[in-house]
């Protein structure tokens, strides 16, 4: 059997207690059988019933027993008739024995392939457990139980079980708590995983269709210091699962060519741009890169000769408290450590460093090259992973930290900048917080609903897991795409299905939290009022050349209007009565309300409102982009307050900010101010100033110096 290429046994239980689950189970087992079509053709399948009222096994016919379990297909290669046996699955009326058709399993697989194949042959079972067990002729259940796993060990035969378990009224508990010690002991002594799931939607999830098995992204030593290395393994534990390419075929292929691949494939020339008849051979070429107006010739020798070439290797360099690695600054795939197998020293030193980085709230930032040759350097957080079962030991997980080119800080103007009449009232604010918390997947009370682990992707349908069972846990995504693909190749002209009923309860709210909420919903819409917004009248293009002002704009004027005013506002800003400065023409609105004669508070006020402004565009500035419009709206400022006579205003303004943002990142920006001749006004200037000629040029210089 080639790589990656399995043997599955699908033990259904179909006993009393399951009926009203089985075509979920039916749609599931489907979905396995129609992803191995796609993903493993050469994958075999077997299904086996139990809790039927018939008995068909051959286990049955040699040794006696084993009754109430059907054959309902021997282990074979995955074909399309594979999918109707799965199709109005028998509804049994005894109770299911999941040892007896773990044993009936085991002996399909032994007889078909002996000693080989081994960590290639897989067993699901799906069941309630929720019938007893019979007692076994010798011995105990759990000896029975350590006599099979022994043998699945030896035969190298994984087992997944899959407890469904909804709510189940008059259950006997106490055989349910039975069964499950049985099954965790599969886990102990085997190599079996025990998934419980409570609804169709997490069993859409816990079934694994596809499996990968796991390779080493590195191996060799973590380098605690010069002295110190430990022999680690590292594994990826998650992968971002991408949709896949298509590749092109053509029809155009003759029907009687068996050889035919039908796939395009695309090559090109090039030709010399003297002679355009003439190819140019690989070994002719070279890359060019453009450098301006120019294009550089760079040869792969130049590039290799110039190319960064780190060494092998993963370094610590050193620790820092776990709570100063937050977890939005991860980045890509998850990777784990794991000691170095079957070196009883490694994970030793694995495991004591891990606990005291658990008990001491530590993580470790190494630096990461995982193979020789590599052009990038990884630097990276590892947290201690402290294993719960015996067999396993501890390891690290290891994640992706960003370089500060991969920092994107989006700054955001604050909500308090916006007028008071938009800002919430207390009744809003409790209303918007009750909603929020009502949405809340986690509960105070119950589990978390829609785990990642049991909940599948309605827009990807396939999933797999890694099948190493120290390294990464199984992880899902189902692929939507791939079962119209199946559904295309029976039917050419068939429509995209609509989604399943299950994976709509994924994509769509839960109409069982809304009903339960309604007072919080009603309460909602009670303190928010929903308005449609009018649509503005479009404008022409040369309406709105001139730059509408912000004012005239919140005054309701409509688009023409807007754009002939603000034109003729660069003529003469006293025609318009502009009532505050706006964000889209600060300067504007500023001289505008500086030339309003009717009243006296409109020189103070237009003072004030710039000087909150430029302050605004300063704190919201993102490595400067503001600084422009800030020197534009200071220049105005200035001019304003000398026309004016209010130079201390703006002398008093300027040194504020300076003290205010002197030690931050806005310190280039004075530097800016010193090299555009923005200066404090001085006495020859404004007779009202108190600053002189000289202390006016020398800033920020002076300001410095009266500071210290």
């Amino acid at each position: 059997m080639a790589r990656n290429k399995e043997a599955v046994v699908l033990l259904l239980d179909v006993g009393p207690s399951m009926h009203s689950v089985l075509p979920e189970v039916e749609r599931v087992c489907s979905m396995l059988v129609q992803k191995k079509l796609i993903f493993g053709k050469s994958d075999e399948v077997g299904f086996v019933l139990f809790g039927t009222d018939d008995t068909y096994n051959e286990l049955q016919k040699e040794v006696g027993g084993y009754e109430h379990i059907v054959v309902l297909r021997n282990i074979g290669v995955v074909d399309g008739n594979a999918v109707g046996f799965l199709q109005n699955l028998p509804r049994g009326n005894f109770p299911g024995d999941f040892i007896d058709a773990i044993v009936v399993g085991i002996d399909l697989l032994i007889k078909k392939f002996g000693p080989t194949n081994k960590g290639k042959q897989r067993i699901c079972l799906i069941t309630d457990a929720k019938y007893p067990i019979k007692e076994p002729y010798e011995g105990t259940k759990e000896d029975q139980v350590n006599t099979i796993s022994q043998m699945m060990q030896t035969h190298g035969i994984r087992l997944d079980c899959i407890v469904i378990r909804e709510k189940l009224p008059g259950a006997d508990l106490r055989v349910m708590e039975e069964n499950d010690s049985l099954l965790d002991q599969f886990s102990r002594k085997a190599i079996a995983k025990i998934v419980h799931v409570d609804s169709p939607t997490s069993l859409l999830g816990a079934l694994k269709t596809r499996n990968i098995s796991p390779v080493t992204v590195f191996r060799g030593d973590l380098e605690l210091s010069s002295t110190m290395k430990i022999k680690v393994w590292v594994y990826k534990k998650t992968s971002e699962e991408k949709f896949p390419t298509l590749k092109k075929y053509s029809g155009k292929a003759h029907s009687s060519d068996k050889f035919a691949t039908y796939e395009v494939k695309v090559d090109y020339e090039y030709k010399s741009m003297e002679d355009p008849d003439k190819v140019v051979p690989p070994e002719q070429r070279i890359r060019g890169y453009r450098y301006g107006p120019q294009v550089v010739p760079i040869s792969s020798a130049e590039w290799e000769a110039v190319k960064f070439k780190p060494e092998k290797g993963v370094k610590l360099l050193g620790f820092t408290d776990a709570s100063n690695i937050l977890r939005h600054y991860y980045m890509k795939d998850v990777y784990i450590f794991i000691p170095e197998p079957g070196n009883q020293k490694a994970i030793v030193a694995v495991s004591a460093i891990a606990r005291a980085m658990k008990d001491m709230n530590k993580s470790a930032i190494l630096r990461c090259v995982w193979r020789q040759g590599q052009g990038n350097v990884v630097i990276g957080v590892l947290r201690p992973n402290i294993s719960s079962v015996d067999n396993i030991p501890d390891s690290f997980y290891f994640n992706v930290l960003p370089f500060v080119e991969d920092v994107r800080e989006f700054q955001f103007p604050s909500f308090r900048s916006f007028p008071s009449s938009w800002q919430p009232n207390e009744q809003q604010q409790e209303a918007a917080d009750n909603l929020v918390k009502m949405l809340d997947l986690t509960p105070s009370e119950g589990e978390e609903v829609l785990q990642p682990d049991y909940t599948p992707n309605p827009v990807l349908e396939v999933s797999y897991c890694f099948t190493q069972t120290v390294s990464p846990t199984c992880y899902d995504k189902i692929r939507r795409f791939y079962h119209f693909l199946d559904l295309k190749s029976k039917q050419p002209d068939a429509d995209v299905p609509p989604l399943d009923r299950n994976l709509r309860g994924i994509t769509e709210p839960d109409p069982a939290v809304f009903s339960c909420h309604k007072s919080v919903i009603d309460n909602f819409h009670k303190n928010f009022e929903l308005k449609e917004k009018p649509k503005k009248k479009k404008s022409s293009k040369r309406a709105w050349r001139g730059k509408p002002s912000a004012s005239s704009e919140e005054e309701g004027v409509d688009g023409e209007a807007s754009g002939f005013q603000s034109s003729n506002l660069m003529k003469d800003s006293s025609n318009i009565n502009v009532e505050k400065i706006g964000n889209l023409n600060p300067v504007q609105d500023f001289e505008a309300m500086m030339a309003r004669r009717d009243s006296s508070k409109w020189v103070s006020k237009a003072i004030k409102e710039m000087q909150n402004h430029v302050s605004d565009l300063l704190e919201n500035s993102y490595e400067g982009d503001a600084y422009s419009k800030a020197i534009e709206c200071l220049l105005a400022l200035r001019k304003g307050c000398i026309l004016e006579q209010e130079p201390k205003e703006f002398n008093r303004f300027l040194l504020g900010l300076y003290e205010k943002w002197k030690d931050t990142d806005l310190a280039n920006f004075f530097e800016l101010l010193s090299s555009k001749n923005i200066t404090l006004i001085s006495q020859k200037e404004a007779p009202d100033s108190n600053v002189t000629e000289e202390d006016a040029k020398n800033f920020p210089v002076k300001a410095e110096l009266k500071s210290q």
